[in-house]
């Protein structure tokens, strides 16, 4: 290598050292704050630095403390092909993907396939998403309809999905929400159908699985819901009551690791899977039962300030998005582009 060739190679590593060349570190820093996650993937490839502080934990709590995180729902929704007729319908009735909807530009995308399933991700499996990862979990194998334990984190820094460690046993139709950088799941029932009670919790950040105090009893087709510092899996039904509902609910106090029996808090006339909302005063309550229109095939997202719910007046009508600002607050339509109207099962809120 000549001399010029070394002495361009030491001012070209002398400049990475500082985030952008040229400016203080801080101003550097706020700088690469502000990027569309989107851009993230270009970026990581600018320089080693720059890939270090973009798949940090540290940046993404940076982004968040200064409000510079993007809010985005999103769904497990059916896959649609384009026909001849130029109208969009489901593949099979049964292939589902994970969309994204950001509410304040009104962009959709589609998140790529997870590698093991390229033709549509586990049916009925959990979605979650911690310190703006996505996480996905359980479900059924859709070419066999076998339950699987797999666990699958999607980076939206890399836009890659990393395989988690397998969950500890098979279960499906089981509550989960994340706190603290765990995703806890209770319930739901196993390879043979029997509900289940146990309890576990997944660290992200050590890929870890750590069995928890199982609740007082089975519930299956339960739902999960965090209240203040309390895991709440809310009805769900033991093996022999096969689709009666409780109207009780359990809560996991994080910081004692108690359960607690809540009495008659949910109707037991009805399944509470994707459709529970928290009131002002603390009570649940029922999406179903906000507006005629999302009365059927209920699936709520809450974001900061707004509520996103899917629906419909009827059984067997399409599906319908809309925003509610509050709890008090009018449905709004969302104008769905072609290509994400396929019917939404579940959903959840990420701070990407």
């Amino acid at each position: 290598m000549s001399t010029a060739h070394l002495k361009m190679l030491e001012k070209n590593m002398s400049e990475i050292t500082e985030f952008v060349p040229g400016i203080p570190e801080e101003l550097g820093l706020e700088c690469l704050i502000r990027l569309h996650y989107s851009t993230h993937q270009v970026a990581v490839g600018v320089c080693h630095r720059w890939r270090e502080l973009l798949q940090s934990r540290n940046f993404y709590f940076h982004r968040k403390q200064s409000g510079h995180t993007h809010k985005a729902a999103c769904f497990v929704q059916a896959l649609q092909v384009e026909s001849c007729s130029d109208e969009f319908k489901p593949v099979g009735g049964q292939a589902y993907g994970v969309s994204v909807f950001d509410p304040v530009s009104g962009i959709w995308d589609w998140i790529d396939p997870v590698p093991k399933y390229p033709n549509g991700i586990p049916l009925f499996c959990q979605i979650t998403s911690s310190e703006g990862k996505l996480v996905l979990m359980g479900g059924w194998d859709p070419a066999s309809y076998n339950p699987v334990k797999d666990v699958f984190v999607y980076d939206f820094t890399t836009r890659k999905w990393n395989q988690g460690k397998e969950m500890p046993d098979t279960r499906s139709f089981f509550a989960a929400v994340e706190f603290g950088g765990r995703v806890l799941v209770a319930g739901g029932h196993d390879e043979s159908k029997n509900a289940l009670k146990s309890t576990w919790a997944y660290d992200l950040r050590n890929n870890e699985w750590t069995e928890l105090t199982p609740m007082s009893e089975d519930r299956d087709e339960c739902e999960g819901v965090l209240i203040g510092s309390e895991f709440w899996v809310v009805s769900g039904y033991r093996t022999e009551k096969q689709g009666q509902f409780e109207t009780s609910a359990e809560s996991y106090n994080l910081e004692t690791g108690r359960w607690r029996r809540v009495e008659d808090v949910w109707k037991g006339t009805q399944g509470p899977r994707s459709c529970i909302g928290v009131g002002p005063d603390g009570k649940l309550f029922s999406w179903t039962e906000c507006d005629s229109a999302v009365r059927v095939g209920t699936s709520v997202v809450e974001l900061s300030g707004m509520t996103i719910v899917s629906g419909s007046a009827y059984q067997g009508e399409p599906q319908s998005l809309y925003i509610i600002r509050g709890l008090n607050g009018k449905l709004d339509k969302i104008e769905v582009p072609d290509g994400f109207k396929g019917f939404v099962q579940s959903g959840c809120y990420v701070e990407i």
